[in-house]
């Protein structure tokens, strides 16, 4: 079924653009027509690229905890890595949400007034998310949205009340996981991995088009505010990303 037609609106991320095939800084690209998807009509095309695919994985993680029952009701979510991409659209689409997030961040002080001003209820260190984990700890979360990996995460699962979801979608802090069993066979906790590259183009619709609706446009200015760089800057833009000097999104103008 063919979804758009000439002259539309479209948005495209993932699939590989700019990573396995070129375009994604391109003023044109030619693409695979069932790689776009038509932009929903509550989105500008800046909102869509200061939104991209940080605010898009974000709502593949938030869709997948309410798929698997997690509600507001159940008790708190923590998102790791909250001051970055993704985890600024999480704290953002959860709080709108109804949701009681808990934000962790390695730079509490910096952070702390830009995530509660996202709609985050606590602010904590990322330090106690590190270190060995326990099998088992305190039952503190029913959700959780994980950017980073490695040890955190597994310190996360043991944190997860009974039935708790932790919708995995990032390795900032490292790829591995050293963790065991017990999370999941003594608790029930699920963990759901969240594939924003090669997922399927019903899956994008619905996750843009609940973007449209239930993102805070005030939320988005302030995860992109002056953030507008020109194409020639870019390269000094990705070492600062690099070295975990840079906070919210950047929207790249590529006619400048």
């Amino acid at each position: 079924q063919r979804r758009v037609h000439g002259g539309d609106t479209v948005v495209m991320n993932g699939w590989g653009a700019g990573e396995t095939h070129w375009g994604g800084l391109a003023q044109y690209a030619k693409v695979k027509g069932g790689h776009i998807i038509p932009l929903p009509s509550g989105l500008s095309t800046w909102e869509a690229m200061a939104i991209g695919t940080a605010g898009y994985t974000a709502m593949l993680s938030v869709l997948k905890l309410q798929d698997l029952g997690v509600t507001p009701q159940k008790g708190k979510v923590i998102v790791t890595g909250a001051a970055g991409g993704v985890g600024s659209f999480a704290v953002a689409i959860l709080s709108s949400l109804g949701f009681n997030v808990v934000a962790s961040t390695g730079r509490v002080e910096e952070h702390k007034s830009y995530l509660e001003s996202l709609g985050a209820k606590e602010v904590v260190d990322r330090k106690l998310l590190t270190g060995e984990p326990k099998p088992l700890g305190a039952q503190l979360y029913a959700g959780a949205i994980d950017s980073t990996g490695d040890e955190i995460l597994a310190n996360v699962l043991s944190q997860m009340n009974y039935g708790g979801v932790v919708a995995a979608c990032g390795l900032a802090a490292g790829p591995n996981l050293k963790t065991t069993v017990m999370p999941f066979i003594l608790r029930g906790v699920t963990l759901a991995g969240i594939d924003s590259v090669m997922c399927n183009n019903d899956v994008r619709i619905r996750a843009w088009n609940a973007l449209a609706e239930v993102l805070d446009r005030n939320k988005l200015k302030l995860i992109a505010k002056g953030k507008n760089i020109p194409l020639s800057k870019i390269g000094e833009v990705s070492q600062s990303i690099m070295e975990g000097k840079h906070r919210g999104r950047v929207v790249i103008d590529v006619n400048a």
